[in-house]
């Protein structure tokens, strides 16, 4: 699984996240509050993996691996406006 809470609390993502993490996640970040998200291992997310992390809005750590989520979604989870070039 590319979903895991470490030991320190951290909640990990990691590798390719497919749509069967994503209930996995969030069961995590419901069942830890406060606990922050690592995704500098993350390479792809399925959108529904996406989409927990855009309702929860977790603290998030590191800069994902993979440059669609650098790119698209790391600026949308900070809340800048991607729509603009």
């Amino acid at each position: 699984m590319s979903v895991e809470l470490s030991n320190d609390g951290t909640i990990d993502l990691s590798g390719l996240c497919p749509l069967e993490d994503a209930e996995e996640l969030l069961r995590l970040i419901l069942g830890n509050p406060g606990s922050p998200v690592d995704w500098s291992d993350c390479g792809e997310a399925h959108t529904a993996v996406i989409q927990v992390l855009v309702a929860a809005r977790p603290v998030l750590r590191g800069s994902p691996a993979g440059s669609f989520l650098r790119t698209w979604i790391e600026p949308l989870m900070k809340g800048e406006d991607i729509a603009r070039p």
